[in-house]
């Protein structure tokens, strides 16, 4: 098990299933989340191969925050066949204060476990990660 700076412990299944999701593509988006009894990030909701990006963003509860990756797969203007691993920091205004803080404290550390993310987002609302946002950062 990782540790971070912030004294969040990352388990270890998060890096294994995202290893996973880069090397296998056996999945097409993690979501995690950190238990705070324990200070662990886990993983909370692992998405299919198949799911879309809808079925990813309704996966992120409306009120808590969350971290999350999503492999994006898209065709560049050239007709070329290509794919981007997203991470999403989300923190909806909803969400209670502390939560807030205690994932913006432990984001960069549990970031940088993830080796292989290509484009990061931070959202505090749905619309700050339409697909269109995505399309337009993966380019």
């Amino acid at each position: 098990m990782a540790n971070s700076a912030s004294g969040m412990a990352v388990d270890d299944e998060c890096k294994l299933r995202f290893m996973e999701l880069k090397a296998k593509r056996s999945h097409r988006f993690i979501v995690f989340k950190i238990e705070e009894k324990t200070q662990r990030v886990v993983v909370e909701t692992l998405g299919e191969s198949q799911q879309s990006y809808d079925d990813f963003t309704a996966s992120l509860p409306a009120d808590e925050c969350r971290y999350a990756v999503y492999d994006f797969d898209f065709t560049t203007d050239e007709n070329v066949q290509k794919s981007k691993i997203f991470f999403v920091a989300w923190s909806p205004d909803t969400s209670k204060i502390r939560s807030k803080m205690v994932y913006a404290s432990s984001k960069d550390r549990f970031r940088r476990e993830l080796d292989g993310v290509q484009v990061e987002l931070q959202a505090t609302d749905p619309s700050e990660m339409s697909l269109d946002i995505v399309k337009e950062r993966a380019f």
